[in-house]
């Protein structure tokens, strides 16, 4: 006589599932595992067991086994609104926005119970789409349904940076702060959003580094916030010095494979000749895209918003899909996001293939304007594709002093990208490595891309928009040269300075730090860079 009861010694799943769940809290992941796995082996269609297995994965950065199990849960319960949070979240992040849009849809509809921690994810995820208008609703109720939470508050307020509502955010920062002083990342955006005039501040993080040990990604939020009000007092040195503390400690969290990145530069170089591109069939004809491509911080969103001020352009933002669609179309599937392997595979992708299906991953997203803006600084890695695929597409190559733009990096803590920016030295050979292969497409493919000097933006701006706008076959309009009046959000690292007009305080900056920066300088020399 058969049975369908569980076989095996008896055990207690919601004990288990207890227990896994505050492992997880604690950050014992393999504990929380062991949890999961226990219940799974006897219940295998226990649905909260495989969500906890997701959550365990986004906490350990296993993506591929959290978007695997949440799949799961979605298949089991169908109603399942954080399932389908988490989803949607985890394909956006993948550059998978037609999935993470069907995946957001079924959250949105099925999110009945105003979970904070569901509403905040569904708001990140449209925040990931571009979609901050919708993203503020969201992030609004996360934190008005459990506002002693500062993580939620914090979060909102990021948003409302985006949508340059800086008042708002200011606010709810202060009182994600009067929650408790110890939340580094709104210390942090608090120092970007308003100019120290005096060392209150200052104090106190300074209080907060010499309190209980931080973690080192919240040592580099205190460190970098200090930073940034020690130039506005003009405190040079000290400046510095937490910069480079700020730098030292978010380091410390990543890893950068400076040879595989010499490697990878050096397979671009010996792959993508003029040869190469005259060989290839005539890509997608649609004249739609624009890509804005060079190191960050260099005015690329400068550029971006001259622009999109234009009636006929969207801001589509930072978007992934141009080097998605090469790595799914190669079936690359490394951790490392750019490798030999990658641009090798990537030699004979039909160019009529890769560009219709650019288009079609960022249809969601390029608005209905004649014309869109593709910002992701680092696509000048896949220019000669981009000149392939979409033959009629207009490039603006942003350049700047290096030295200014190294530095500009240095002080800039960044999510997750531009791992070599942490380390003067590194960065300084990563500029060499970008500024040789720069002048190679220069050299391979004359004409096909537009060179834009930032210091020649910051002194003339309306000469240099006009220059902009003409190669891209537009008529002028004058709120180009009003850029900063526009209304359109801005998620890049620059998303409070673009607020205000074009200015020239950046320019020179790094000689107030000349001694400090001179290892770096002595590399850019012997690249050939300065």
């Amino acid at each position: 006589m058969s049975s369908n009861r569980p076989k095996g010694p008896p055990i207690n799943p919601r004990e288990l599932m207890a227990r896994g769940f505050r492992a997880l809290s604690r950050g014992k992941f393999d504990e929380a595992s062991t949890c999961c796995k226990l219940v799974l082996e006897r219940y295998p269609q226990l649905v909260p067991a495989h969500f906890l297995v997701g959550l365990v994965g986004l906490a350990s950065g296993d993506r591929s086994t959290a978007q695997a199990a949440f799949n799961t849960v979605t298949r089991l319960e169908p109603g399942h609104a954080a399932a389908w949070a988490h989803l949607a979240k985890l394909l956006a992040e993948g550059g998978q926005v037609n999935r993470a849009d069907i995946a957001l849809e079924n959250a949105v509809k099925f999110e009945s119970n105003d979970i904070p921690q569901v509403l905040d994810v569904i708001g990140t995820t449209y925040t990931l789409l571009g979609e901050h208008r919708t993203a503020d609703e969201w992030y609004r109720r996360a934190a008005e349904g459990q506002p002693d939470n500062p993580a939620l508050r914090i979060n909102y307020a990021n948003n409302l940076i985006y949508l340059g509502e800086n008042e708002r955010a200011e606010q709810e920062l202060a009182a994600a702060l009067k929650l408790g002083r110890g939340h580094a990342q709104a210390h942090w955006l608090l120092a970007s959003l308003e100019k120290a005039g005096d060392h209150r501040h200052l104090e106190e993080m300074q209080a907060l580094l010499q309190g209980r040990p931080l973690p080192l990604r919240a040592q580099a939020f205190v460190h970098y916030g200090m930073g940034k009000e020690y130039e506005d007092l003009q405190e040079w040195d000290a400046a510095f010095e937490s910069f480079s503390s700020g730098a030292r400690a978010r380091r410390a969290t990543l890893q950068f494979d400076e040879q595989l990145e010499r490697d990878s530069f050096a397979a671009l170089e010996t792959i993508y000749t003029r040869d190469w591109l005259a060989g290839r069939a005539v890509g997608n004809p649609d004249p739609s895209p624009v890509f804005i491509i060079g190191q960050p911080r260099t005015g690329t969103t400068l550029v971006e918003r001259i622009v999109t001020a234009h009636s006929a352009v969207h801001s589509a933002g930072e978007l992934q899909q141009f080097g998605n669609c090469i790595r799914r179309l190669t079936r690359y599937d490394r951790q490392e996001r750019f490798s030999p392997e990658l641009f090798s595979r990537a030699r004979d992708i039909d160019p009529q293939v890769l560009g219709s299906e650019y288009l079609l991953r960022t249809t969601k997203l390029r608005g209905t304007l004649p014309r869109f803006v593709d910002k992701l600084p680092y696509n000048y890695l896949f220019l000669p594709h981009i000149l392939a695929a979409l033959p009629n597409a207009r490039v603006i190559h942003l350049v700047r002093d290096p030295r200014d733009a190294c530095f500009s990096v240095f002080k800039q803590l960044f999510a997750d990208a531009y791992p070599h920016s942490y380390d003067l030295q590194e960065m300084a050979r990563h500029f060499g490595r970008y500024h040789r292969l720069m002048q190679t497409w220069r050299e391979r493919f004359p004409g096909r891309f537009l060179d834009v000097q930032y210091e020649d933006v910051v002194v003339n701006l309306e000469d240099n928009a006009r220059r902009i706008l003409a190669y891209l076959e537009l008529p002028w309009e004058d709120a180009c040269k009003d850029f900063h009046k526009q209304a359109a959000a801005v998620s890049t690292a620059s998303a409070v300075q673009v607020r205000e007009p074009a200015h020239n305080r950046s320019v020179g900056r790094w000689r107030r730090y000349e001694r400090q920066l001179q290892p770096a300088l002595d590399i850019l020399q012997r690249e050939g860079v300065i």
